[in-house]
């Protein structure tokens, strides 16, 4: 097992060398405020600068990649992250701007941008963008404030529940919470959608919006959105749609179609930018008329043939520093203006078709909750395994043995023993079988030797951890062990 680098720390070593001044010399604790300043001394390993490669060197071949193999994570939505993405994103002059650069300077770059918000606004069919939120959950966040300042605008402050299915993304009540909401689920119904009849009788004048993914979680068109949609501005709140499945619609539909006022894009699953992983992401939010004026400023915006920004009065505020992070909304206009609109539109079909694909060839060895075609995403269950002593999780530790990263498991909370797989379109015909071949021969074991399953993963460089007891012993920090 390879060491963490503080062990391997020696004192005295460096892994770097720093170019001389080329300016003033400043004394820290003459520049920073006094309350601001270390207490103690920053403990950083020592190392060499070959030691520090072969560390992380080691540690990327431990780590399951997407050049590696397939990642089929339901409605998480692995998808291969073009490398011509990264080229644009180094361009010296994209690269090197500084975030306080004046707009006049910076032409270049609110071009990007305002061209990327007006392509947004045609992928979505709504009127107004923004897109300073760093991740799914700050769009959401930045979404729900804005249906809250529509509301106090109107001075309807008796406007205090979101609705929402309770096949919803955990991202989605707690975003209402944190806005200031209470959160009401909706029933789905047993064909894995949106019982209607039971959003009826939860409609009143408290309720400020209805947030929903479309497709849902369980990789289901809601057929009945139009008339969910009238139910819920019939009773004057507002429609937010979750960008979560925005794979499945590119150039099919939009959410304008849908009468939806809101939807943030997760661009790291739509639009092939790196996952965040907890650092700089993006996840525009696009909105129709009704919540334009409250978007969070600064808006870029174009005055002739110059870009600038632009504060309106009742905006929300601001979400981000600066405005946004800047290389990963270059990356998704670097692909959106690759693809164009038939090559994003091929994405959606392509995504859909090798879905079904999977869901044909697997529908023998598992259990299809909801037997119909789905849409960029199926899902199956594993009940049938769990009652000869196999769960869905030993079956996920067991396709890291085949070479594959495990689907979504146990999500959405409404399927038993769940497993959400998402292909994506980024996976050829020949991965797609292998994928299904794994599965296929991990349900035979399940039944003719399911301590292979059971002791997963074999040949892991990690074995299975007591997840019961890394959640109540939580420890993450190398100095609370010394």
């Amino acid at each position: 097992m390879e060491k963490l680098i503080f062990e391997k720390s020696s004192e005295g070593r460096k892994g770097y060398t720093l170019p001389g001044l080329d300016v003033p010399e400043v004394k820290i604790a003459e520049s920073i405020p006094a309350d601001l300043l270390r207490e103690n001394e920053l403990r950083l390993p020592e190392v060499s600068e070959n030691e520090l490669s072969r560390h992380f060197i080691k540690l990327s071949k431990l780590n399951f990649n997407i050049e590696e193999g397939m990642y089929p994570l339901g409605s998480c939505t692995m998808k291969y992250n073009p490398k011509v993405n990264e080229v644009t994103a180094s361009i010296p002059g994209f690269a090197n701007l500084h975030p306080e650069t004046k707009p006049e300077n910076a032409q270049g770059a609110l071009r990007m941008l305002y061209e990327l918000g007006e392509a947004f606004k045609i992928i979505t069919g709504l009127q107004g963008v923004t897109l300073q939120p760093s991740a799914g959950s700050n769009g959401e966040f930045a979404g729900i404030m804005m249906i809250r300042a529509y509301h106090i605008d109107r001075k309807d402050d008796k406007r205090t529940v979101i609705l929402m299915p309770d096949s919803a993304h955990g991202t989605n009540p707690s975003s209402a919470a944190i806005g200031g909401f209470k959160v009401q689920t909706v029933a789905s119904r047993p064909d894995g959608r949106v019982d209607v009849d039971d959003l009826r009788s939860k409609v009143d004048e408290t309720i400020a919006g209805f947030m929903i993914t479309n497709p849902n979680t369980i990789g289901l068109f809601e057929e009945d959105i139009m008339e969910i949609g009238e139910i819920i501005h019939g009773c004057g709140g507002l429609m937010y749609m979750d960008g979560a499945n925005m794979n499945a619609l590119l150039g099919i539909t939009t959410p304008g179609k849908m009468n939806f006022d809101c939807i943030h894009i997760n661009v790291h699953k739509t639009f092939s930018t790196p996952h965040g992983g907890g650092g700089p992401g993006a996840a525009p939010v696009c909105v129709s008329d009704k919540l334009v004026p409250y978007l969070p400023a600064p808006t870029v915006v174009k005055n002739g043939d110059k870009y600038d920004f632009e504060y309106k009065e009742k905006s929300m505020g601001k979400i981000h520093a600066f405005f946004g992070n800047f290389s990963v909304l270059l990356r998704t206009y670097t692909y959106i203006r690759m693809l164009g609109s038939e090559g994003l539109k091929g994405v959606s079909e392509n995504a859909i078709i090798n879905a079904n694909y999977l869901l044909a060839r697997l529908r023998n060895d598992f259990v299809v909750p909801y037997d119909e075609k789905c849409m960029h995403e199926c899902v199956l269950s594993g009940d049938r395994q769990k009652e000869i002593g196999v769960s869905t999780k030993d079956m996920a530790k067991r396709l890291m043995d085949y070479g594959f990263h495990a689907p979504t498991v146990y999500f959405p909370l409404i399927v038993h023993e769940a497993m959400l797989i998402e292909p994506t379109e980024t996976e050829s015909y020949e991965s797609l079988n292998q994928f299904a071949d794994a599965m296929i021969d991990i349900a035979k074991e399940a039944v003719e030797t399911p301590e292979k399953l059971t002791n997963a993963p074999l040949n892991a460089p990690v074995k299975r951890l007591d997840d019961a007891l890394a959640a109540r012993n939580l420890n993450i920090s190398w100095f609370s062990r010394k």
